[in-house]
């Protein structure tokens, strides 16, 4: 079975993605991390070695570009929940500025004592809604990047993450099984939103036969001031 040092190695170089050994590190730090804190909270329901290398880790830089997550970006990962794909990203590529963005402050209680017991620089922890965040001018409008796995579907996602992405900038989501339809059924909310379907990605992970793909979400318009709606309305009455 191997360590779970040995497990990302070996995952990341499966899926064709270089990690140094203090990244390898790092993953391995946060891995341990979450089995203790899981045990008090719930953050996954994945906890097995090779699934978290492969499911969490090794699927968060699945969404990674280097022509869109460059130095310099801010980045906001929407419901980040026990820190993916925010963390992993940000261990892959330093100089991004990092945004942990989630509803529940003992999950950013994690995440704080993550970032710090990896020495990570350059991340800020924000507890908020995203309905909330997104008629906040502090955070409108304001990122580079917004990425966000597994939370909603994407029709609601769109709602949630494009208006806090600047015009010109991306809004990445990682998907499973059902992504195709999910795109088909967020026609009408990235019209009204101001996002365009730039690319989509089918994804496989080492070792998995599941289906899952990144969508590319370019910022092509502002976003209306009525959006996003009031919290709970895009989950009940989606776009």
């Amino acid at each position: 079975m191997g360590s779970f040092q040995e497990l990302v190695a070996n995952a990341a170089a499966e899926y064709g993605l270089q990690l140094t050994n203090g990244q390898i590190a790092a993953m391995d730090t946060y891995y341990r991390l979450l089995l203790e804190w899981n045990e008090k909270m719930n953050l996954t329901a994945i906890t097995e070695p090779h699934e978290v290398a492969v499911k969490h880790m090794i699927d968060s830089l699945s969404c990674y570009r280097e022509e869109i997550f460059t130095a310099a970006a801010r980045i906001v990962d929407v419901g980040t929940g026990a820190g993916f794909p925010g963390i992993p990203l940000k261990i892959f590529q330093p100089e991004l500025e990092l945004i942990l963005m989630d509803s529940l402050n003992k999950r950013l209680n994690f995440l704080r004592e993550v970032a710090g017991n990896l020495g990570l620089q350059g991340v800020a922890f924000v507890h908020a809604r995203a309905e909330e965040a997104g008629k906040n001018k502090q955070h409108r409008e304001s990122y580079d990047i917004a990425v966000s796995r597994a939370v909603a579907r994407l029709n609601v996602l769109c709602e949630l993450c494009l208006p806090m992405v600047k015009v010109g900038g991306w809004f990445i989501a990682l998907k499973g099984a059902q992504y195709e339809d999910e795109v088909h059924e967020a026609a009408k909310a990235l019209t009204i939103l101001g996002g365009k379907v730039a690319d989509i990605r089918p994804v496989s992970l080492p070792g998995l036969a599941d289906k899952r793909a990144v969508i590319y979400i370019k910022k092509v318009a502002a976003t209306p001031l009525s959006y996003p709606r009031k919290a709970g309305t895009p989950e009940k009455k989606p776009l």
